[in-house]
């Protein structure tokens, strides 16, 4: 026999009859169980060590191993899988309905969690050996443990005592099956196994369930995961999950201050970066909004019919470049004022309203009466507006095309809300500096200018 045929061989089916053992065995086929002598660790004696290979149908190769000492009795078994960590970890659900499947064979591995959801019980991960066993065997260790030390709690805390001999009986009573229950193995190596009776067919009681494991788990099994696909993303994740703090000066009394800025992703529009300063020295707050990407191809016209309170909730994204209108005030906000802006509709409104009340040129003597009363009407409509009692339009014009109105209704369409593209003018590239930016054969067209 070749070697490749031996190694082959080594693993026998484990639920092969004592005869098929030794035919195999006989005949080559098979290797027996190895013995170790090994020492006792519960009376210092020598014992016996016994290694079985064995494959479990429709799953593995698995390593039992068994001690047995001759001199005090002491008796120890316990399984390991002969295989690699699985690429996944894997979860069997199944709901123990009759006597049989107590008796269906678990491989439980140390890193293997069980569950019983019912009883609010848990057996967690490395706090016993691997096991080759059965859904009883499992409920039967679980209670010699619980037992193993209620002698001595009965002498020193009896009510935990008493409630840990409940606890047992309920243990106890589940082996009966009089209503059903739900076993949960779950083991991050993957290398656990819960027997399937129908197989290769399917079993409507047992849920098989496979998923990617944790950063947790993988350094539980002392592992590390491959993390080529979230290094990818990192420093996208880095900005938009992170606030940059730089040094500046106070544009108020120039003392040094901070200037905090985020990274935020807009829905349904775009990156912008919000930059926020606050003057520890004399209170002056400020905040401003940066388009995160390029001047678009077309310019945006954004036109709302504000005819509802709830109106004033929308967010908008007012950039530097963009120009405010309400016709039926006759009012327009051009480029540049206000700067850039992050709010509500309702927000950007009290600025202009704060912007037009507290202007200079048109508070004390210097204000004609006539233009008093304009400010004061136009203030008055102003507030109407923002009280949801004036109906009009809203209008953003934007020829970076960086500009932003929430559509409530979105991803459909918002039958208030009105968005168009077009061709900037002449003197809008001008504006924004178009007209003389050359980013194509400029090197070309720079060296025969030379010549």
């Amino acid at each position: 026999m070749s070697a490749l045929g031996a190694a082959g061989s080594l693993f026998r089916p484990l639920g092969a009859s004592a005869e098929e053992e030794e035919a195999a065995v006989a005949g080559g086929e098979s290797q027996p169980p190895a013995e170790i002598e090994s020492l006792c660790m519960a009376c210092l004696s020598r014992g016996v060590t016994r290694l079985l290979l064995t494959r479990v149908p429709f799953f593995r190769e698995v390593i039992v191993s068994s001690f047995a000492c001759g001199t005090c009795g002491w008796a120890n078994a316990e399984i390991q899988s002969a295989g690699r960590i699985q690429d996944r970890g894997v979860r069997y659900t199944l709901a123990v309905r009759t006597q049989q499947d107590l008796n269906r064979e678990v491989v439980k591995t140390d890193c293997a969690t069980a569950r019983i959801p019912e009883l609010e019980f848990e057996i967690p991960a490395f706090s016993q050996k691997g096991a080759l066993t059965t859904i009883e065997g499992i409920i039967d260790r679980a209670i010699v443990g619980l037992e193993q030390d209620q002698p001595v709690r009965k002498e020193t805390d009896p009510g935990v005592a008493g409630q840990i001999d409940e606890f047992i009986l309920r243990l106890k009573h589940l082996k009966e099956v009089e209503k059903t229950f739900t076993f949960v193995l779950d083991d991050p190596s993957g290398n656990s196994f819960v027997e399937n009776p129908h197989a290769p067919r399917r079993d409507e009681g047992l849920v098989v369930a496979r998923y990617k494991r944790s950063a947790q788990q993988a350094a539980m099994l002392g592992i590390q995961e491959d993390e080529s696909d979230e290094k990818s993303v990192e420093p996208a994740d880095d900005l938009r999950n992170e606030v940059l703090q730089f040094n500046t000066n106070c544009p108020e009394c120039n003392a040094p201050a901070e200037t905090n800025m985020k990274l935020v992703q807009i829905p349904h529009f775009k990156e912008v970066i919000i930059m926020a300063t606050n003057c520890e020295a004399c209170g002056h707050r400020t905040n401003e909004v940066k388009s995160g990407g390029a001047i678009e191809p077309l310019g945006t016209k954004i036109t709302l019919r504000v005819t509802d309170l709830s109106d004033m909730t929308r967010d908008l994204l007012k950039s530097e470049t963009c120009g405010v209108e309400i016709p039926e005030l006759e009012f327009e906000l051009g480029m540049g004022a206000l700067g850039g802006k992050f709010t509500t509709l309702e927000g950007l409104l009290k600025d202009i309203q704060t912007l037009v009340e507290k202007n200079p040129f048109t508070l004390g003597d210097s204000c004609t009466p006539g233009r008093a009363e304009k400010l004061s009407v136009f203030s008055r409509k102003l507030q109407q507006i923002l009280d949801g009692q004036l109906c009009v339009h809203f209008v953003m014009d934007d020829p970076a095309g960086n500009s932003y109105l929430q559509n409530v209704y979105a991803p459909e369409e918002d039958p208030e809300l009105c968005v168009e593209h077009y061709e900037r003018s002449f003197e809008q590239n001008e504006e924004l500096g178009l007209n003389d930016m050359k980013t194509e054969d400029y090197e070309t067209e720079k060296a025969s200018s030379k010549q």
